[in-house]
């Protein structure tokens, strides 16, 4: 007799997403991967590769293998159970572009394929392979429920299964047990990477650390009165008073529109040196002109500044916390992103400053202070989809823009090189855009992801960001 894993309360960060989701606003993640074919590549390649993904489906991780439920029996709650009748050809998937198989046509198939809501019947994720480029490249589309992992981790876990080594072959797909490979030591992670995946628990995991500590533990009385009396004066902090409303901040539909390019990250680097800037300082100015143009286009630019919620991480000795503890603090920045501001050398100072100011109100408070008082100033975001109260609860910024480092080598998967790596995301009701950036290889991939209806011709942003990083390289003198 076979015995059936038992089934497991979900953990409320998880069962939140999972509530939060309705059909106009799906709660996964995903990614695009694109790779150059092996010189000794033959015709049927993707086909082989397919086949290699989708063989061994009695040999799938844990993860890829459980899907929610709750009944009269569960008295509501929600819990994970495993598939008994797992089926990986519905979950792998091989797709080919319709002619002249531009990158347009890429990303419109990545669009329609983030629109759609995963089965909560199955396990919760996909991966399409896609051929049909007219290069030749290769694509991988893959999109995996929040409730299942942030988009941080499952961005570790497509990279997990990648080598350094161009002629290694058979190599496992990104679900199969096999995949986990002891030999591969992942590069080090960056702070912004535990504070993007930190963030990701943010809104359960933060907020039950805001309340399980007393206050003269945290010290959160002063804390709360500076970051609120920052936030009364329109100053950075972790908390925004006065993010302005903008058609991004409207109720979104189900449609999704996917844009994605990368540009060299020695550029960003180049003005940033000569501006005495970050490459993230860059990367937000680059999005705060990209924005205004867009906004303008639209004539619907407010005469207030943007708010854009950036993760960041702190290093100990940049904040209160003991050296023997070790370790990032992690929190969350609302940065105003200068889209008052006409020149570009006056958006870039005022990205500077904002994020500064931002980081020195950080580190001026211990790490439990950090992940409260975070979790307070994303409460009214959080709260809106998962509660239901969009536009009764206003949104304390206008977007979310995280920029997370990726590999800095090249790699691959069975001889194919991966030449593309970019993240899609989450819009959700009242912040209808989501920009997310990833490194790699030298370059910075830019995905952003929107309401198809909320954020049209969401492409037009991507002729802007190119724009903006040249207007920026003018006005730096580069």
């Amino acid at each position: 007799m076979v015995t059936l894993p038992k089934p497991r309360p979900i953990d409320p960060p998880s069962a939140a997403f999972l509530l939060a989701e309705s059909k106009n606003q799906p709660m996964h993640v995903g990614g695009l991967q694109l790779f150059e074919k092996p010189e000794d590549a033959g015709p049927d390649f993707v086909r082989e590769l397919f086949e290699l993904a989708t063989s061994g489906g009695d040999e799938v991780m844990p993860l890829f293998l459980k899907h929610p439920y709750r009944s009269v029996k569960t008295a509501g709650q929600l819990f994970w159970r495993e598939d008994q009748q797992f089926d990986i050809e519905h979950h792998v998937r091989h797709n080919a572009l319709p002619s002249p198989g531009r990158v347009r046509e890429l990303l419109e198939l990545c669009s329609r394929l983030h629109s759609t809501r995963l089965d909560w019947e199955r396990p919760l994720w996909e991966a399409h392979l896609i051929e049909g480029l007219a290069d030749g490249r290769v694509a991988m589309y893959t999109k995996i429920h929040h409730g299942l992992v942030d988009g941080i981790s499952a961005m570790r876990l497509m990279q997990s299964t990648l080598s350094t080594n161009p002629d290694e072959r058979d190599m496992a797909a990104p679900w199969a047990k096999r995949a986990l490979r002891s030999s591969q030591k992942p590069e080090p992670e960056a702070p912004i990477v535990e504070a993007a995946r930190g963030l990701a628990g943010l809104p359960a995991d933060a907020l039950r650390t805001a309340l399980g500590v007393t206050a003269e533990a945290a010290g959160m009385p002063g804390a709360l009165i500076k970051t609120l009396s920052k936030g009364v004066r329109n100053e950075t902090s972790t908390m925004s008073l006065h993010a302005p409303r903008t058609m991004f901040n409207r109720n979104i539909t189900s449609a999704r529109r996917f844009a994605a390019q990368d540009w060299p990250i020695e550029r960003m680097r180049a003005i940033g040196k000569a501006t005495g800037s970050t490459i993230n300082d860059v990367v937000l100015a680059m999005c705060g002109g990209a924005i205004r143009t867009y906004l303008i286009e639209h004539d619907a630019l407010p005469d207030a500044p943007l708010v854009a919620m950036v993760p960041i991480g702190l290093k100990a000795k940049e904040s209160h916390l003991p050296s023997a503890e070790g370790g990032n603090a992690v929190g969350a920045v609302m940065a105003r992103l200068g889209t008052d501001q006409a020149d570009p050398a006056d958006r870039l100072r005022a990205v500077q400053k904002s994020m500064k100011d931002g980081k020195d109100a950080l580190k001026s408070l211990t790490p439990v202070q950090i992940l409260a008082m975070s979790a307070i100033g994303q409460a009214p975001a959080l709260l809106g989809p998962a509660l239901k109260l969009q536009g009764i609860i206003r949104s304390p910024y206008n977007l979310i823009i995280s920029n997370v480092p990726g590999p800095r080598t090249t790699h691959y998967w069975n001889g194919a090189k991966l030449v593309g790596n970019y993240p899609l995301s989450i819009p959700i009701n009242g912040m209808a855009l989501n920009i997310t950036c990833t490194s790699y290889d030298g370059d910075m991939g830019f995905g952003l992801t929107g309401c198809r209806r909320t954020v049209p011709h969401l492409q037009r942003l991507l002729t802007f960001l190119d724009d903006e990083i040249a207007a920026l390289e003018k006005a730096a003198g580069i």
